[in-house]
């Protein structure tokens, strides 16, 4: 049993409210524990300069952490990114643009925006998890509706898994994460192929089986995320 009374291979309570804000066509609080991120989706009418012209479109994401979301305060970033978040906005980019066709989105751009309000470990995989519900009802609110089908082929959600005192724990918290000997972070599509897998040692190496464990623990937290995306969306989850 955890600090938190949860079983090893339990992730944390996950809620995912759409419409969270007024303005932004895809907007989701996701929470995962005490962990809040706000994520929204936009579609612009124009694509980077290097893809005029090309017959695609684009997505990108931008991440931060709000200053108040941790102690101690984190300050505002205000001329440009620090290297951690630079990291994870592309990482989630990378996630979302493996679902994402871009070829019915020529001339568009979907910009995702993930700011964090309350951080308890677990910000990326919470980030890439919302970000994909904002994203799936900014084309259901634009007139590429029609077209959701081909440019949405799969989902995506993430989630992270780490050994602990010799024990593999899904969905580690700060204090977790804070003191692991191995944190791992998968990115996976709801049909159960990898996105992406970064996993890292702070101290003692792991094997090959602690890794199967991990990953297989991962992944059925995925499937698990993967059908709380679904019943979050109803009818609009993709059909592709």
């Amino acid at each position: 049993m955890r600090s938190d009374g949860r079983n090893l291979d339990q992730h944390r309570p996950v809620r995912i409210t759409r419409g969270f804000t007024l303005q932004a066509p895809g907007s989701v609080l996701v929470e995962m524990g005490r962990t809040r991120v706000l994520c929204t989706a936009s579609i612009d009418n124009k694509v980077p300069d290097w893809l005029v012209g090309k017959p695609q479109g684009w997505l990108t994401a931008e991440y931060s952490m709000l200053p108040g979301s941790t102690t101690p305060r984190k300050p505002r970033e205000k001329a440009k990114p620090d290297g951690r978040s630079v990291e994870i906005q592309r990482l989630i980019g990378r996630s979302l643009r493996s679902i994402v066709n871009l070829t019915p989105m020529a001339g568009r751009s979907l910009w995702v925006d993930c700011d964090v309000i309350d951080a308890d470990g677990g910000t990326r995989t919470a980030s890439i998890t919302g970000a994909f519900v904002a994203v799936v009802d900014a084309i259901a609110k634009s007139d590429l509706a029609p077209l959701a089908g081909e440019i949405l082929r799969d989902s995506v959600a993430a989630i992270s898994v780490g050994i602990v005192k010799g024990e593999v724990c899904l969905d580690l918290h700060y204090e977790e994460d804070s003191r692991a000997d191995v944190d791992l972070n998968l990115v996976m599509t709801g049909s159960g192929r990898f996105v992406e897998v970064q996993g890292t040692a702070e101290s003692e190496p792991f094997s090959p089986s602690q890794l199967g464990e991990m990953i297989a623990s991962a992944t059925a937290g995925i499937h698990s995320l993967t059908q709380i995306q679904k019943d979050a969306l109803g009818n609009l989850w993709p059909k592709s």
